[in-house]
C-alpha cells in the first residue's frame, strides 16, 4: 500500500506505560511481538499487522490509548484539523522517525498525526 492511500487511517497507536521494559516483556512474551527499542523512555512494536509503541512519558490510561493517524502532508492536516474545529494541543514536533502534531476533537479524544 503506497502512503497516499494511508493518507488519513489510523498508522499507529501509542501506549502510556509506567514500565517500558515490563510491557514489551509482556506483550512479547504473551502475544509474540517483536519491538525496537528508542532509548529507555520508548519502545515501538510490530504485532503483524498494526504498529505502535509503549512510552514512559505519558502515564498508563484506562480510559484508552493515543491513535495516530498518518498524513501525507503534515502542514495542511494541521489546517484542517484546526477549520474542523480541533484544538492543536502539541505543535509539530520531531520524533525518531518523522515528525507528528496532537489535537483535541470536539468529543474531547486526544488525536495525534504523524508523517516522515
Amino acid at each position: 500500500m503506497s502512503q497516499s492511500d494511508n493518507h488519513h487511517r489510523l498508522d499507529y497507536v501509542e501506549f502510556g506505560t509506567s514500565t517500558v521494559s515490563g510491557s514489551k516483556a509482556f506483550f512479547s512474551e504473551a502475544f509474540g511481538w517483536e519491538f525496537i527499542d528508542y532509548g529507555p523512555e520508548y519502545t515501538a512494536f510490530k504485532d503483524g499487522r498494526l504498529d505502535g509503541g509503549f512510552t514512559s512519558t505519558q502515564p498508563p490510561s484506562k480510559d484508552g490509548a493515543l491513535l495516530v493517524l498518518f498524513s501525507s502532508d503534515l502542514e495542511a492536516t494541521q489546517k484542517s484539523v484546526e477549520k474542523a474545529g480541533g484544538e492543536i494541543v502539541k505543535a509539530i514536533f520531531d520524533f525518531p522517525g518523522g515528525r507528528r502534531f496532537h489535537f483535541l476533537e470536539p468529543g474531547g479524544n486526544e488525536l495525534a498525526v504523524w508523517s516522515e
